[in-house]
């Protein structure tokens, strides 16, 4: 695996083998810093952190990712930089590119990281655009791969909206590693099918498959994952939230499907998880829809078998190993 000066923008400019590559520095790196073992291999570096979009976990997983590699670390919030308003997404690649030894993206159209990608001249990673989120499912498939000890084979069912970032990728990532994929929700919410045509012919390389369904008791049978997202994302009008609980609501993470599941499922959240009411949005969404939860049960999200935060926790060590590996060519 040689991956120094590549950009990470999507899963699907990377190969099974390098995929699983970041997969094994990711978990070294895990073991030296629960070990309390230096890995500042990048000192004397500096990241350029962009964020069109705000975020509690991307944001922390980068900056202390950064530190512990060594690098001086700038964060550029909504207001901080001029990206596609008083300067082009190209020139400010140019002249980030000249400043700083790597470029993180986190906003909206995916064309945004790849434009800054084809200028920078150095390594951009995404963060999150609205057709894909790869740290996110890196972190994932370690929390997988630590659960299971393997990918290959293990099925994944995303239940809800599949039609943007967190579908998707978890959606290619299931390709190229060889893994089930199942999305439940209503026709209108699957993928693009272009995506799943590129997506399917992945599998046929690989093993894996990919499937969609409509009931959602029927799609998790077997599963491994029960996995879902919010079902309203950043950026979206609020008026669409009241179609989006009358049509999701059957896609709800219960207790009855995580028992109608593999014995040994478990469930994941990429998070913010509206479980309860305890948030202002939550709150609000329960006085104004009578609700008390949303994505996935309280019940579901406390329990035992939620690894939510094994998943949270691991954001970071593998994006220090996207880092590692694209800035330094680390392997594992």
């Amino acid at each position: 695996m040689n991956l120094k000066n590549k950009n990470f923008l999507k899963l699907l400019d990377f190969t099974p083998e390098e995929i699983n590559g970041l997969l094994e520095l990711s978990a070294r790196l895990k073991a030296e810093k629960k070990q309390g073992i230096a890995h500042d291999i990048c000192r004397g570096k500096n990241i350029a952190l962009i964020f069109e979009k705000t975020s509690t976990r991307t944001r922390c997983s980068f900056e202390v990712a950064g530190y512990d590699l060594g690098m001086g670390v700038t964060y550029l919030d909504p207001s901080g930089s001029q990206i596609g308003k008083k300067e082009s997404i190209a020139d400010t690649a140019r002249v980030l590119g000249r400043i700083y030894d790597g470029i993180e993206y986190r906003g909206f159209g995916q064309e945004i990281v790849e434009e800054l990608g084809k200028y920078a001249g150095v390594p951009v990673w995404n963060g999150l655009t609205n057709e894909f989120h790869p740290t996110q499912i890196l972190a994932d498939f370690l929390t997988i791969k630590e659960r299971f000890g393997t990918l290959k084979g293990v099925k994944l069912v995303y239940l809800g909206d599949a039609r943007y970032n967190m579908g998707n990728s978890l959606m290619v990532g299931c390709a190229k590693m060889g893994m089930d994929f199942v999305a439940a929700a209503p026709e209108k919410y699957f993928p693009n099918a272009s995506l799943v045509a590129q997506c399917k012919a992945i599998a046929a390389e690989t093993g894996a498959t990919i499937n969609f369904e409509t009931d959602p008791m029927k799609a998790v049978q077997g599963a491994n994952v029960l996995y879902t997202d919010v079902w309203v994302s950043m950026g979206e009008p609020a008026e669409v939230w009241e179609e989006r609980i009358k049509e999701l609501s059957p896609y709800r993470v219960t207790m009855e499907l995580m028992n109608a599941a593999a014995e040994n499922a478990v469930f994941m959240h990429c998070l913010p998880a509206f479980h309860d009411l305890k948030t202002v949005i939550g709150k609000e969404m329960g006085e104004k829809f009578g609700i008390s939860e949303m994505e996935v049960t309280d019940e579901v999200f406390e329990s035992e078998r939620s690894i939510v935060f094994d998943e949270a926790e691991n954001r970071m060590h593998t994006i220090k190993a996207v880092m590692a590996a694209t800035l330094k060519g680390a392997e594992a």
